[in-house]
């Protein structure tokens, strides 16, 4: 028995050696700014399909949290793209002189809420001045301020926000920041009633959010790879809001086990009934759409409220070299 074996191994190795090498596939580093979620699922959906594969990537994807700094991390090279929270960090790059830059604008709309209990009088934006609210520190220094300038909110009445809705439920007066698609969820399942929402967008608030960043060298010397990286991941968010969104959530409970049905699914119908990701001009530049008009527009709105030098070369914390001839697809 042992020569037939011998023989259908040489015949094995020299299918081998006269078979073309595949292409080795580039390896990508990919941060997100949180855990594995929903809000994530076009990528998650490109990386189960296989179609950062079909582009000749290898793609990873790491996951952020409360403390992660993914500028810092692509300036030190430990990441290739990542996912900068809003626009403010964009700018944030720009300000600072570092070497990223945003090539892609996840969400359309920020997803970011305040929420609040009803009944208390909490039920606008306006009606909040005086009244104590939590945000986290990167809000602090991003949106607040735009907050502070529109309804003249005071910093004493900042409380400490620290990603938990415990003391949301321990008292009935309180207000923190959310996300449209994960805390009014949570907090239903936990009280049986949905809390005001106050949405960031509804007050005029103009920023991308969810935008992809990538090292300025690589955007420099490797535009094909960018753009590769945003082809696939392009579709992967097509896929995963009008095709079929399994792929995604099954990737996204074995990244991140403690996510469960319920909270993905409403997560999932925040996302396409809001518009976060495909409206305005997603509509007919395709998603992650940029325009020069809109960063300005947003850059004056936030020069108006005081957070940056008007003499600042906001265009700087931008490229739409890779979104600009984006393709719409019909759902």
């Amino acid at each position: 028995m042992i020569r037939p074996i011998r023989e259908a191994l040489c015949a094995l190795a020299l299918l081998a050696a006269a078979a073309p090498t595949a292409k080795a596939l580039t390896p990508v580093r990919f941060g997100l700014d949180w855990v594995a979620e929903p809000e994530y699922g076009g990528y998650y959906e490109a990386l189960a399909e296989g179609l950062y594969q079909q582009a000749g990537l290898d793609v990873t994807i790491v996951q952020g949290g409360p403390q992660a700094n993914n500028s810092q991390m692509l300036v030190a090279g430990r990441l290739d793209f990542a996912i900068e929270s809003n626009a403010f960090l964009a700018l944030n790059c720009a300000q600072q002189n570092l070497p990223c830059i945003a090539v892609a604008a996840g969400f359309q709309k920020d997803p970011d809420v305040l929420i609040a209990h009803p009944g208390t009088g909490h039920d606008s934006f306006a009606a909040l001045k005086g009244d104590p609210i939590a945000v986290s520190n990167p809000t602090r220094a991003s949106w607040w301020l735009y907050l502070k300038s529109k309804y003249g909110y005071s910093d004493s009445q900042l409380r400490t926000y620290n990603f938990s809705l415990t003391p949301f439920f321990t008292n009935q007066q309180a207000v923190q920041e959310a996300y449209a698609t994960d805390e009014p969820y949570l907090v239903h399942e936990a009280t049986g009633q949905w809390p005001v929402v106050l949405a960031l967008p509804d007050t005029g608030f103009d920023g991308y959010a969810s935008l992809i960043a990538a090292q300025t060298k690589l955007v420099r010397d490797n535009p094909d790879l960018v753009r590769r990286f945003i082809a696939a991941s392009q579709q992967g968010w097509y896929d995963y809001l009008y095709k079929n969104p399994a792929p995604a959530f099954a990737a996204i409970k074995a990244a991140n086990p403690d996510m469960t049905d319920g909270l993905m699914l409403f997560s999932y119908q925040q996302l396409k009934s809001r518009g976060i990701v495909d409206s305005g001009d997603a509509k007919t530049l395709g998603i992650f759409a940029m325009t020069d008009a809109r960063w300005t527009g947003f850059f004056d709105q936030m020069v108006k409220a005081g957070l940056y030098d008007p003499n600042l070369n906001y265009k700087a914390a931008y490229t739409l070299r890779f979104v600009d001839q984006g393709v719409p697809r019909a759902p």
